[in-house]
């Protein structure tokens, strides 16, 4: 989801981040104790030590690249076979069975699956791939339904390229509905990679070291370990949301 602010929204956005830190600080200090939930400043040094750790790039980049991987096969069999069935209702109506399966089975039901069936560092990547895959293809699909046939008749009509034709009303038309679909199967396929993570635990992964930090307790660890997934998570956003600028600008141009 982007969200743009202007001067004012960006001081209350500032003021709810500080509310959530005084909130956190008091929370703190009503349990008075770092088992139960450590203050503010105390993760944020536990999250300066782990960024500064000798495996920290090892762990964090094993759970990357699992993302990267899992991802990339999401968006290329959503984005084909998305098209596919926007240009086929055949395929369509067949395709339809298999994503509503995928979209409606609990990410936990998969994740006990994929235990069975691959090693520890494949499970994280099949889940993420599961778990993406119906968003980005549903999404296209959705994207290739608002095309109008009418425009389409047109061009090929006037004997338009067949190349400008999917330039030119095919992209813009599903572009939007593309980097949608890729924006919540980033956040939502982020998530269960992690989750996998710490179910598989694989000698290395956040999830394996947010597991680990909960089987001894170590909540300051638990908690900075989840502060580093979402600034990773937020990271990818922002890349995403840069593409999607200068390919809306390549579009119009």
């Amino acid at each position: 989801m982007k969200a743009k602010f202007n001067g004012r929204q960006k001081w209350i956005a500032a003021c709810s981040v500080m509310l959530m830190l005084v909130v956190w600080q008091l929370l703190s200090l009503y349990y008075k104790s770092d088992f139960i939930l450590p203050g503010p400043w105390q993760t944020i040094v536990k999250v300066g030590k782990l960024i500064c750790s000798l495996d920290f790039l090892a762990v964090a980049g094993t759970t990357i690249l699992r993302g990267l991987i899992g991802f990339a096969i999401a968006a290329v069999l959503g984005i084909g076979l998305g098209i596919w069935a926007g240009l086929s209702d055949n395929f369509r109506a067949f395709l339809t069975p298999w994503l509503v399966v995928f979209r409606s089975t609990p990410v936990i039901a998969i994740a006990l699956l994929a235990l069975i069936w691959f090693s520890p560092d494949s499970v994280p990547v099949f889940i993420g791939l599961l778990t993406m895959f119906p968003l980005v293809c549903m999404n296209v699909m959705d994207g290739m339904k608002s095309v109008d046939p009418s425009l389409v008749e047109m061009a090929e009509f006037y004997k338009v390229g067949r190349r400008r034709i999917i330039r030119e009303v095919y992209v813009p038309a599903i572009a939007p509905f593309i980097y949608s679909g890729i924006s919540s199967a980033i956040g939502i396929g982020w998530r269960a990679i992690i989750v996998g993570e710490v179910l598989s635990q694989p000698k290395y992964g956040i999830g394996t070291r947010m597991q680990t930090a909960q089987t001894f307790l170590n909540v300051d660890a638990l908690i900075a370990w989840t502060i580093i997934a979402v600034l990773l998570s937020y990271g990818f956003e922002s890349l995403l949301r840069v593409s999607e600028r200068r390919t809306v600008r390549w579009i119009n141009f």
